[in-house]
């Protein structure tokens, strides 16, 4: 249970990309700004300055979908896991903490791929692949990882690089077509974690 008795009555929200894990924002919560954030499934702050309910997005339309709520071991802070319709910092960045980090960008990668094949874009290379089916997906797949073989043989790193990149986005084609998710792969390898021979 949340305890909104301390510091009259207003406690930290802070709020997580639920897919990159970045932190995004934070924000203030008193009780009736968590129960509107429970009840519309969009992250509702108190604002210090405008001295009221304020819900993220309402002016902007970059809403915070919220995917989950944990508390932490005193009862007084929050962390929202939530899905951003768009920037969250007002300048324009997804996150008010500066830049996307490296470490989870390929999931925003997922993100942008899964996009592009919902839309049925014709004229999407990403769209393309994936109407193929599983025959054309796996076939790009398995070129890309003989171009990248190849190019580890040689001193060309910027060339193994790109190849690798290549790689990944063509794999991630393939965990869509096969209804998976780097989530997914991600698990299986820490089952692995700690295995003998792993």
């Amino acid at each position: 249970m949340i305890n909104f008795n301390k510091n009259n009555g207003l406690i930290p929200a802070i709020i997580q990309d639920a897919v990159t894990q970045q932190v995004l924002m934070l924000g203030y919560m008193n009780k009736e700004a968590y129960e509107k954030t429970i009840n519309d499934g969009k992250v509702t702050f108190f604002s210090r300055s405008k001295k009221r309910l304020w819900t993220k997005g309402e002016s902007s339309g970059n809403f915070l979908y919220v995917k989950s709520i944990l508390i932490d071991c005193d009862n007084d802070t929050i962390l929202i896991k939530a899905e951003p319709a768009g920037p969250t910092c007002h300048t324009g960045q997804d996150s008010c903490f500066g830049d996307n980090p490296a470490k989870g960008f390929l999931y925003k990668l997922q993100k942008t791929i899964n996009q592009r094949i919902e839309s049925r874009a014709e004229s999407s290379y990403t769209y393309r692949i994936y109407n193929e089916g599983i025959n054309k997906a796996a076939q790009k797949v398995g070129e890309e990882a003989v171009e990248t073989i190849i190019s580890a043989k040689d001193d060309n790193n910027e060339q193994f690089l790109n190849e690798t990149a290549d790689l990944l986005y063509h794999l991630l084609i393939l965990l869509k077509v096969k209804g998976v998710s780097l989530e997914d792969v991600e698990a299986v390898l820490e089952k692995r974690a700690g295995k003998t021979g792993k």
